[in-house]
């Protein structure tokens, strides 16, 4: 992607541009982003994606007795009639399951792919939301279809409501509104409050048109549950080295003396423990290591198919990611789904490609390496790489 070239996605803007002036800073709306926008999934493909125990989904409902959500998986009976107002079902992670979907979100990707998350889908009847809340990430909000009125406002107090099933704002305040209409989008740099809600809305036809709207959401790393991610890893690959150097050393004290206080921690294990940290942080490839390993694990509830096809990695249209498939690399590493790979030359180059463009062209496999292509091999057996399609 050229980051210089404007974007009618960014309302003209060009992607560096658009990082150094509104991300995480202030808000930014763009009428028409995508001109003629059509949604990736029809209503009825968004319901039997909502049915399946893998994906993630929430029916989100406001009664006059208050706010009720529920978890998926729903049903083909279990969501509520058309005809009922005030009703959200949200979908999340649509674009791996769905690669229209996963299409349309590599059109985010001017920012790292680190921080780049999913793409949720809520559909809303007449009046239809998840009330006024706050998000710790970044979110662009795009109109697939019909119409939602936003209302958004820097919140001081983000208090929230007491006994309810959502994070809803107690004094919301609003300082701006807009209708968003197909094709319109929003974006929201972190902790932005904002409230939308579905208008109904008629067709040409004179039918009624479904509210949709997606919303593409970047991780933010909390600081302490990041620190423990990286800290068990790193002990499980300080195990790795020394399982395979010797002998594990263990803690020994024998100049302990006898103590009267034996509730008391010992300095000396204290001092054993910092040195068990500082020696998992010695290594300065360690680090880097587990972080683009923590950052490319799968989701829990996600699994890939085994290949239909068989491993041709010089077919008609080369190669290709899996869309589920999350990859990245440093400079020392690649890293696929959880697992690294030490790169470096012209097979690193090659990884760093299909990282980066999540394809190879025949092109680009005429130089592979017999290593490389034993990798990807396994890649493919695993279903993380599949033959691709000619490009077009």
């Amino acid at each position: 992607m050229d980051v210089e070239q404007p974007l009618a996605l960014l309302a003209g803007l060009s992607p560096a541009q658009f990082m150094r002036r509104h991300w995480q800073k202030k808000p930014l709306l763009v009428r028409a982003a995508i001109s003629g926008l059509k949604p990736v999934l029809s209503r009825a493909e968004l319901f039997a994606l909502a049915a399946q125990p893998q994906v993630e989904s929430r029916l989100v409902q406001q009664q006059a007795s208050g706010w009720r959500m529920k978890q998926g998986p729903f049903g083909p009976r279990s969501l509520p009639a058309l005809a009922r107002p005030g009703w959200t079902l949200l979908v999340q992670g649509v674009d791996l399951h769905h690669r229209p979907a996963h299409d349309l979100l590599q059109q985010f990707r001017f920012v790292p792919d680190a921080r780049l998350d999913d793409l949720m889908i809520s559909f809303a009847t007449s009046g239809g939301g998840v009330g006024p809340h706050f998000d710790s990430y970044d979110v662009f909000l795009l109109q697939a279809s019909g119409r939602r009125r936003w209302k958004i406002g820097r919140q001081k107090d983000l208090s929230l409501q007491q006994g309810v099933p959502l994070k809803i704002l107690q004094n919301f305040e609003p300082e701006q509104e807009f209708l968003l209409e197909a094709g319109d989008m929003l974006y929201l740099p972190p902790r932005y409050a904002h409230d939308g809600l579905a208008e109904a809305c008629t067709g040409g036809d004179g039918k009624p048109v479904d509210c949709m709207t997606y919303s593409i959401g970047f991780q933010a790393p909390e600081q302490g549950g990041l620190a423990g991610q990286l800290l068990q890893r790193l002990a499980d690959f300080a195990d790795d080295r020394q399982q395979g150097e010797g002998a594990r050393r263990l803690y020994r004290d024998p100049s302990q003396p006898a103590v009267s206080t034996p509730a008391a921690v010992p300095g000396s294990l204290i001092g054993f423990a910092q040195d068990a940290v500082q020696a998992a942080l010695k290594d300065p490839l360690a680090l880097a290591c587990v972080l683009g390993e923590y950052l490319t694990e799968p989701k829990a509830s996600l699994w890939f198919d085994t290949p239909s096809d068989a491993w041709n990695p010089r077919g008609t249209g080369g190669l290709c990611l899996d869309p589920r498939s999350r990859m990245m690399y440093d400079g020392h590493h690649v890293f696929i789904n959880g697992e690294s790979y030490r790169a470096k030359g012209a097979d690193a180059r090659l990884m760093r490609r299909l990282a980066d463009q999540r394809r190879l062209t025949l092109a680009d496999l005429r130089g592979a390496s017999p290593d490389a292509l034993d990798l990807l091999s396994d890649w493919h057996a695993n279903g993380w790489v599949l033959t691709a399609q000619p490009l077009v």
